[in-house]
């Protein structure tokens, strides 16, 4: 039986209702601040909080509940007979109903410029000590902090006159999730503040729920995407889609990995991804011609896959996707001529994102999920340094290639390993991803160039552990090859680029992706 009600909230969506239907019932109702002027302003009869506790609001409203009336009403077993017995001697009533949401920290951190001093006024204390006291105490108090359960109450109120011990557990479930998400994100925003690069030896992370998703990789598992907050700048999480089917699982991961390669690039460029990797990126001094050098790279493997773009799409360019089944386009505008044409076909996913060049924010970690545990490592912001490149063979590179050799490094990055990439003329010619042995990668990557790998250069994730890469570039007319370096038969490459003629260069940086 629910006889009052202890209401104080930073959102005030449906709360007048909500009070107005609580005081239909005859349940009494005490509020703060804010909250009780909203109330009473609506005609609602409250008690102030102060009546109860006997203690006014002070340091500027930072103490106002932290009280044994309250919380004594709060954490009373109605079952326990002692309780109820020291209740009765200390003057304190019991208090059935908890309506909190907390100060919006949220919203706070989120404003451009915000100083410290307002983030940390809008940490609350009392709001996340009522809910976890209440919470606690779930079998005699309802306590309620999502708006969205307000319904549900109430139609239970209606019908029995209390609220079910089920609802009660999965109301008193939720104050803790709440809680520890907004405990989560004051800790992030301390961390943050002071710029704490070193990993914590406890790490809670926090996300919030995007969408339900169809189903997963494959149609027998479950799926939901979810995005961290704030921080998402440039990211598959800030894109607004204008056009198609929603995005599934393997569309997001997809398209997460287009986005990842292509920050490595500052002129037009266009990346192709089908399955996770790359399967045709270029370069040019124009979308369309960037596209259309992309395309080429492998004109079987884009089919039904996703292509990012640096710049805005134009009309021609638009003609010029709508040639081929493409499964998402995304890029940061699009003109109306464009949209015209691409929305033509109903499937297509046409995505905006705004800053698609933004690096991936300071603080951020690449994370993978393994049973039992968590795998956690900064971002793999760096490349190529060029101060550390090492010219190792007889015959060096001359500017143009060594930019080629960048250019393949940069996509072989972002290639499943094993990796090899093959290229020229800022184009991918062939990508051998993720392969059990790096000979096999090369293999394939000479395989998909065919006759264009004639003059091309050849980039590899890590070192080579035995000539034969160098072999199979050397038949294949390549003529320079960036890798990392390392191995203990670095040698016997470098003997092999001699043999043939080819310019190799060490970078001193492997490239790992599994």
């Amino acid at each position: 039986m629910i006889k009052r009600a202890l209401i104080s909230v930073s959102d005030k969506t449906g709360i007048v209702d909500f009070a107005k239907e609580l005081q239909g019932m005859g349940v009494e109702i005490i509020s703060t601040g804010g909250t009780y002027k909203t109330l009473s302003d609506a005609g609602v009869k409250v008690i102030n909080i102060s009546d109860v506790t006997g203690f006014p609001e002070c340091l500027d409203g930072r103490v106002k509940t932290l009280h044994p009336k309250v919380h004594g009403g709060l954490l009373a077993m109605r079952s326990n007979p002692e309780h109820m017995k020291q209740l009765a001697e200390l003057g304190i009533e019991p208090i059935d109903m908890v309506v909190i949401n907390l100060y919006p920290f949220k919203q706070t951190i989120l404003k451009e410029n915000v100083g410290l001093y307002e983030a940390i006024e809008n940490i609350d204390i009392g709001g996340p000590t009522m809910l976890r006291a209440a919470a606690k105490n779930y079998q005699d108090v309802s306590v309620i902090v999502d708006p969205a359960d307000y319904m549900t109450v109430i139609e239970e109120l209606k019908s029995s006159k209390d609220v079910s011990l089920n609802t009660k557990f999965k109301l008193a479930y939720k104050v803790f999730e709440h809680t520890c998400h907004y405990d989560t994100l004051i800790a992030r925003y301390l961390r943050d503040t002071i710029g704490e690069d070193s990993f914590p030896e406890t790490m809670t992370l926090t996300f919030e729920k995007v969408q339900d998703m169809r189903y997963g990789e494959n149609p027998h598992q479950k799926a939901v995407f979810y995005k961290e907050v704030g921080a998402n700048k440039g990211c598959i999480t800030s894109a607004k889609q204008l056009h198609g089917k929603e995005l599934s699982y393997n569309n997001i991961n997809d398209a997460n990995g287009a986005l990842e390669l292509l920050k490595e690039f500052d002129e037009p460029t266009v990346v192709a991804v089908k399955h996770a990797n790359p399967c045709g990126v270029a370069s040019s001094d124009n979308i369309y011609d960037a596209y259309v050098k992309a395309y080429e790279s492998d004109p079987v493997s884009i089919f039904g896959g996703i292509i990012a773009a640096n710049r805005e799409i134009d009309l021609k360019t638009a003609e010029e996707i709508n040639k081929i089944f493409i499964e998402i386009i995304i890029a940061p505008s699009f003109t109306e001529e464009a949209l015209a044409v691409l929305t033509k076909k109903k499937n297509i996913r046409i995505m905006q994102l705004d800053d698609i060049g933004a690096p991936v924010p300071q603080g951020s970690f690449d994370m993978k999920k393994v049973a039992g545990g968590l795998l956690v490592q900064n971002v793999n912001r760096e490349c190529v340094n060029r101060d550390e490149i090492k010219f190792v063979t007889e015959k060096k590179p001359d500017e143009k290639q060594i930019e080629e050799l960048i250019f393949a490094m940069k996509v072989v990055k972002h290639t499943k390993s094993n990796g090899i990439v093959i290229a020229k003329g800022k184009q991918t010619l062939g990508v051998g991803p993720g392969q059990t042995n790096r000979i096999m990668a090369a293999k394939i990557a000479i395989e998909y160039g065919g006759e264009r790998t004639k003059g091309a250069v050849l980039a590899s994730d890590a070192f080579f552990p035995f000539p034969d890469c160098v072999e199979a570039a050397a038949a294949a007319g390549i003529t320079a090859i960036i890798q990392p370096g390392g191995s203990v038969n670095d040698q016997a490459s470098i003997d092999a680029c001699n043999k043939h003629g080819i310019a190799m260069i060490f970078t001193g940086m492997r490239h790992f992706k599994h």
